[in-house]
């Protein structure tokens, strides 16, 4: 399959599978792949690691230069690099999960972040995936797409993820938290979760894996035919 290169906008709430099938995605039509969500986990992770106050906005910003995303073997934008050291993994930890939508919602950081957003797409052939993508970062972007799950779908996702009993606490906990999230994402007064007008949406409850991925492929190949030489 040759795809025009499209830069396409992946957005969607919290565990939406935005990082897992947007990089399946990209792979399988030989597109990069950026989960911009790793930029706001970095410096979440160095504000819990120094004990720095949230609300102290120069301080957030001067974070920003610390941190670089950087290829993996498949060329995925999926390592995250503090001062060279490479934090991929706690970054995802569950401290982070829980204090991410309120560093995000710093609209100073946030600016502080859009070039550094905007430059990865250079040369397309390139899915992004986030939370503003299409709203805000990238709203010229070739196609947009809204990748969404019920907050419950989410919840069963993460907690078999993570081996916790569908019916105990740590589910339970697992959709109260999600629906923390979506309050905080959704109400920020500064690049709020919402689809782009013109986004494709696209639902997923009941999906396995395998059509989800098949569903943002397709959509791209649409998008693909359709777009004139040289768009993006």
């Amino acid at each position: 399959m040759t795809l025009r290169p499209l830069i396409v906008a992946l957005d969607g709430p919290a565990s939406s599978g935005k990082s897992s099938v947007g990089a399946a995605a990209a792979r399988s039509i030989g597109f990069r792949f950026c989960d911009t969500g790793l930029l706001y986990r970095a410096i979440t992770w160095l504000v819990l690691q120094r004990g720095i106050d949230p609300a102290d906005t120069e301080a957030l910003v001067r974070l920003v230069g610390e941190v670089e995303l950087a290829a993996d073997d498949q060329g995925r934008l999926s390592r995250v690099l503090v001062d060279g050291l490479d934090v991929t993994e706690p970054v995802h930890g569950a401290e982070v999960d829980r204090a991410v939508s309120e560093v995000s919602r710093v609209g100073q950081l946030r600016a502080a972040l859009l070039q550094r957003q905007r430059a990865i797409t250079t040369g397309g052939r390139i899915i992004v995936a986030g939370r503003d993508i299409g709203t805000v970062v990238l709203p010229d972007a070739g196609l947009k797409v809204f990748l969404d799950a019920s907050a419950e779908e989410r919840a069963r996702r993460r907690a078999e993820e993570r081996g916790f009993d569908p019916a105990g606490p740590e589910a339970a906990a697992v959709l109260a938290e999600l629906l923390r999230r979506d309050d905080l994402d959704r109400n920020r007064p500064v690049a709020p979760l919402r689809a782009a007008p013109d986004a494709v949406h696209i639902l997923t409850d009941g999906n396995t894996f395998e059509q989800t991925v098949d569903a943002v492929v397709e959509a791209i190949r649409l998008r693909s035919e359709m777009a004139p030489a040289g768009a993006s």
